[in-house]
């Protein structure tokens, strides 16, 4: 799959139901048919949109973890809790499922946001707030993640 871009503005409605920018449903239209799996983020207060091709290569990377380990089993039970299968409707709408709009404190006001090649759901204050905090020390993180890096297309 391509990877994705952007990062837009949206409103969900009172059923949880975020009709998705119109960019976005360009880059998955490739992909729409297929559905979609949506699930916690590890790290945030978001959602993370996965398309079906991406989540099941993500699942065969976690279904190779020896399950006779108990910190696999933890991690699996933890990473998978709450994934749901959701698909979008003729219109372009997304229904979240209540359980994942409360888990991401969602509102009226969202942010659907690419991050390569899954989107990412937030709630649009908290999605301000962990860019704000984000960009206090950005710059050492982008050192220690890319800085190793003696490639001279990243600039």
């Amino acid at each position: 799959m391509q990877h994705l871009i952007g990062t837009y503005e949206c409103k969900a409605d009172t059923k949880g139901r975020i009709l998705m920018p119109i960019a976005i449903k360009k880059q998955l239209s490739s992909v729409i048919t297929n559905g979609f799996v949506l699930k916690r983020s590890v790290f945030n207060s978001c959602l993370e949109l996965y398309p079906v091709k991406e989540w099941i290569l993500l699942m065969e990377k976690i279904n190779s973890l020896n399950r006779f380990n108990k910190k696999n089993n933890d991690f699996i039970r933890r990473f998978t809790a709450g994934v749901k299968t959701v698909e979008m409707d003729i219109s372009g709408r997304l229904l979240i499922p209540k359980d994942l709009v409360k888990h991401a404190q969602i509102g009226k006001e969202i942010v659907v946001s690419s991050a390569v090649n899954i989107l990412e759901i937030w709630d649009k204050s908290l999605y301000e707030k962990a860019i704000d905090e984000a960009t206090l020390d950005f710059g050492a993180l982008a050192e220690e993640v890319m800085g190793d890096k003696n490639d001279d297309t990243i600039s």
